[in-house]
């Protein structure tokens, strides 16, 4: 765990916002323990987290409760984390906000397919009004974060919803995720957490900021048609007008009994609007020979198959961009796609990526989908940076 000199119960008064911490503890209370003492302050108004699917959620949630009283809470399960010494495995981590530098309103979204327009337009509405009744006086930018149930397949429609109503406030965020089971995902607010719903935080602060998205992969010539789908279950049958899990192993030269994660992190589909290439990664292969998307596939579309360019020169690119154009960095919160994780386990560069990412500032977890501007997209590391602050001075 990362922690910061002071006095046992309580973080040291002289320490840069917005503030991250991690435990490897398994057990919830030691776990929550750990993290009010490097992130409890006078100043703490809000904590983010992000926590392995591992832990046993409901204690979990009683022992942050009762580790951070009075300070509000929202996290999500992950399929991975990102400490503040790079990547983690089976661990939460933490970050802690202060109230002179960072107003945080947060709601959750209880019923995602029901989420329409209206609802939106009234959830931002509550979350804006709060930012600015906790710094009234200050002159603040916002940006907003979004977490949503992995699993749940609302993501766009929630999306869109919220885009049209945040009006052009910076928006990104990523999917909960369960370690790769693929069976149950969830979000905490409200003092638990919970399955089939989102939490939406906006963020007011005078600090500068950016919202970004980046991957690494690259088009090539080969196209595939989707040519018959299952839209409701993300499911394309047909791909080419054959058996699309045939098309596909005809494509990347695999035979579809092999098809599994780490071959879908190595050779993704994409579609092209304008002369952005998203990504629509394949979540799983099934026995009757169709495809499982993580975003949604329509009837007709072209999907261009994609190759990754070198992952770790792109990263420190951008890091090295956000900086110039930021200044020094007090923390970049980011929503790394799972698959670019298994693409660098593959490739043995776990320990190399760690580096550049604890270096960087880098914290937050391992996604089943990444958001950006209201477009849900995958294989991506999507996140917000932030300007460092003035170091605190407290009595």
């Amino acid at each position: 765990m990362m922690t910061v000199p002071g006095d046992v119960g309580i973080a040291s008064p002289d320490i840069q916002w917005p503030h991250a911490a991690s435990s490897a503890c398994k057990n919830p209370d030691e776990a929550a323990a750990e993290l009010a003492l490097a992130l409890k302050h006078p100043d703490l108004s809000f904590v983010l987290f992000f926590c392995s699917a591992d832990y046993p959620l409901e204690a979990l949630g009683v022992a942050l409760n009762s580790a951070f009283s009075n300070v509000r809470l929202a996290g999500c399960t992950t399929a991975g984390e990102i400490t503040p010494l790079g990547y983690g495995r089976g661990c939460i981590v933490a970050i802690g906000f202060n109230y002179q530098d960072f107003s945080v309103s947060c709601a959750r979204i209880e019923n995602l397919e029901r989420f329409t327009l209206p609802c939106a337009q009234q959830l931002v509405d509550g979350l804006l009004a709060d930012c600015r009744s906790q710094a009234p006086s200050r002159v603040d930018r916002r940006f907003a974060l979004t977490l949503l149930d992995g699993l749940s397949s609302s993501e766009e429609q929630v999306l869109a919803a919220l885009e049209a109503a945040l009006g052009g406030i910076p928006n990104f965020g990523g999917s909960a995720a369960d370690d790769n089971r693929l069976t149950d995902t969830y979000v905490f607010a409200d003092g638990g957490f919970h399955r089939a719903s989102a939490v939406v935080l906006v963020v007011s602060t005078p600090l500068p900021f950016e919202v970004f998205t980046t991957h690494h992969l690259r088009p090539r010539q080969q196209k595939l048609v989707v040519t018959r789908v299952d839209v409701e279950q993300r499911r394309v049958l047909e791909l080419n007008a054959m058996p699309a899990a045939e098309a596909y192993s005809q494509l990347v030269g695999i035979a579809p009994s092999q098809l599994d994660e780490r071959v879908f992190a190595q050779h993704p589909l994409a579609v092209r609007i304008g002369d952005q290439h998203y990504v629509r990664s394949i979540q799983r292969a099934d026995e009757e020979g169709g495809l499982h998307f993580y975003c949604a596939v329509e009837n007709g579309i072209v999907l261009t198959v994609m190759q990754a360019a070198p992952m770790l020169d792109q990263l420190s690119e951008l890091l090295v961009d956000l900086d110039a154009r930021l200044g020094p960095l007090s923390l970049i919160l980011g929503c790394d796609c799972f698959l670019r994780r298994l693409e660098l386990e593959d490739e043995g560069l776990i320990a190399p990526a760690s580096r550049v990412l604890s270096e960087a500032g880098v914290v937050g977890f391992n996604t089943y989908g990444e958001q950006h501007q209201g477009m849900h997209i995958n294989q991506t590391f999507t996140g917000v940076a932030i300007g460092a602050a003035a170091r605190l001075t407290s009595t």
